[in-house]
């Protein structure tokens, strides 16, 4: 787990050292162990390093093997990683380090683009071939690690944060107004290869990029599992889909334990959280550290679940930390949450797993996550209306959207409002293209391989990687996913949503975590904005850099500002804190 840099020169020029530099110094929280800079003719490598597998200096990053004429800079774990050495060693391959950096650099060589398809894990890495003179670039299936890019006047920039390519000077910092659209629509949400800013791009999920020499490029997706039945699957019974997700489950939550650190768990006190535990230890983890965080309350709302981590942590016998945070702390992490954000994101629990990071952090750097399993298993209150609908697109985006396109028009100033209904024809591109056997499948689909990738995904990315902390995701594991996209709909929607997984939950967990509602990470001063928090976003909306790019329309923003409680998306969001985070963020990166 690491931070990725580097620079490449299609115009005969040397690559700027100094520029890769100061992308790796934005980065060294990601990556606090170790450092290195490698420069070969047109490119420039630049790695920060978290010592996770082979604590050794031999996976000392950027890799050079001279004998293949291959570089690489690489973030992320390959959890197979062994099994693959195995299989390379068998080829005649020799190796020079006991990691899973050298395995991707001598798999790249032996199995060249079909090398991806045998990675288990996440990452993002970027080869560079000294004979053919070619750069590689590869993403994990969801995207778990980032790859941002920069290409314009001959040369490409590349890092692992969009900051730290804003920081190395020469980028377009302007608004890109399809983004703004989809930012605005999705609850901050900007899918590839957009970002909110016009002159940095981000490589797809699930997408290998090879460069020519002259600067040009093709991708390749490499992954795009079927949401439909597959021959048979109508024989198989709910007692044989549940143990066939519970092995699935085991298996993922296994290949996450590996590493030559201790590995924790974030526990929310939900099912997802919970059932991570409770396969931990059923698979003999030992001395298993568990994390919960909390806030006050505000506006009758509740800020923590303590109550069911604590009963899981009890259950379990974990080593558990219990973090509370008053308001006046909250107040002060808000800066440095919002600086630790590669693009502006909106969701409240971004400070809370910022905070629960940097507590973590202090103990161990390994922790497995709950994310992904809402988008997988059908947890949202949009999908059960898909079960019977004839218009799916409509539907999702009446479940799921934070406003019109009309809408839109009247809160964003004319010139920043995109001519068409960007957001909408985004729905129509990806709910109605093949490979989806059903409304619900079209749309776990979408949430899954899209959605999901830009919002919780790189929270929890972003968040960790704030205080060197690698968060691993096993509900995101492939294999279990293509087995859930095979589950027929009806059986995740039962029960509230998630209806299978809580059959499997079940086995595993107190049925107290199970049985109730469903619960989200609280934040409530950030839902309902007073007092300071509401003093800060003034500021933030009437700075001088936010009146001269005129976003917003000045009737929308007085609305906002004099009732915040009046204004909160269909998803519960805040729209002044939608509005606040974007002008909060585009000034931390003083753009």
């Amino acid at each position: 787990m690491c931070g990725i840099c580097g620079e490449v020169r299609f115009d005969g020029g040397s690559p700027s050292v100094s520029a890769v530099s100061v992308m790796a110094d934005v980065l060294a929280p990601r990556g606090p162990d170790a450092s290195g800079i490698v420069v070969r003719g047109n490119v420039g490598l630049g790695h920060r390093r978290l010592r996770i597998l082979d604590l050794s200096d031999k996976s000392q990053q950027p890799m050079v093997d001279p004998d293949l004429g291959l570089s690489l800079v690489f973030n992320g774990c390959i959890y197979n990683f062994r099994e693959l050495r195995s299989e390379l060693e068998k080829k005649g391959y020799r190796f020079f380090s006991e990691g899973d950096t050298e395995v991707i650099l001598k798999a790249w060589h032996a199995w060249r683009e079909d090398c991806v398809s045998r990675f288990h894990g996440m990452f993002a890495f970027v080869i560079h071939e000294r004979d053919s003179g070619r750069i590689v670039m590869a993403r994990d299936r969801f995207g778990i690690k980032p790859l941002y890019l920069a290409q314009a006047n001959g040369t490409l920039r590349f890092a692992s944060s969009l900051p730290s390519i804003i920081k190395a000077g020469g980028v377009d910092t302007s608004i890109d107004v399809e983004a703004l659209h989809t930012f605005m629509t999705f609850h901050a949400v900007v899918p590839p290869p957009r970002t909110i800013l016009a002159g940095v791009r981000k490589l797809p999920p699930a997408t290998i990029r090879t460069y020519d020499r002259d600067g040009s490029f093709e991708d390749r997706r490499y992954w795009d599992p079927p949401y439909r039945r597959l021959a048979g699957d109508g024989a198989i019974t709910r007692a044989e889909w549940q143990d066939e997700l519970l092995a699935s489950l085991r298996t993922a939550v296994k290949r996450r334990m590996i590493a030559d650190v201790p590995v924790g768990v974030l526990l929310s006190g939900g099912v997802d959280s919970s059932l991570i535990v409770g396969l931990l230890a059923e698979a003999g983890q030992q001395g298993l550290m568990s994390f919960s965080v909390g806030f006050e309350e505000a506006n009758g709302e509740k800020g923590d679940e303590f109550i069911y981590s604590d009963l899981i942590a009890r259950h379990f016998g974990t080593d558990h930390h219990k973090i509370f945070v008053p308001s006046a702390d909250l107040m002060d992490a808000l800066p440095g949450t919002i600086a630790a954000m590669s693009e502006p994101m909106v969701s409240y629990d971004n400070v809370g797993f910022y905070l629960l990071s940097k507590e973590v952090s202090k103990h161990i750097k390994v922790v497995q996550s709950g994310q992904g399993a809402d988008e997988v298993f059908g947890g949202y209150h949009w999908y059960p209306p898909l079960l019977a609908t004839s218009d799916v697109v409509s539907d999702y985006g009446r479940g799921f959207r934070d406003r019109s396109h009309a809408v839109l028009a009247t809160q964003l100033c004319k010139s920043w409002l995109a001519d068409r209904d960007i957001s909408g024809d985004l729905l129509n591109e990806h709910l109605l293209r093949p490979g989806a056997e059903t409304a619900v499948d079209q749309a776990l689909r979408l949430d899954s391989n899209v959605m999901l990738v830009d919002d919780p995904v790189k929270r929890v990315d972003n968040m960790t990687m704030a205080w060197g902390l690698e968060a691993r995701v096993p509900f995101l594991d492939h294999e279990l996913v293509e087995l859930a996209a095979r589950i027929p709909p009806e059986e995740k929607l039962r029960d509230g949503g998630k209806g299978i997984l809580k059959d499997v939950a079940r086995k595993v967990v107190p049925s107290e975590v199970i049985d109730r509602k469903k619960g989200y990470f609280p934040v409530p001063q950030l839902k309902y904005i007073a007092g300071p928090y509401l003093d800060m976003i003034r500021d933030a909306l009437h700075a001088q850099k936010a009146r001269e790019r005129g976003l917003f329309r000045k009737d929308y923003l007085e609305r906002l500002l004099d009732k915040p409680a009046d204004h909160i998306t269909p998803l519960r969001g805040s729209e002044l804190w939608q509005v606040g985070l974007l002008e909060m963020w585009l000034q931390a990166q003083e753009v």
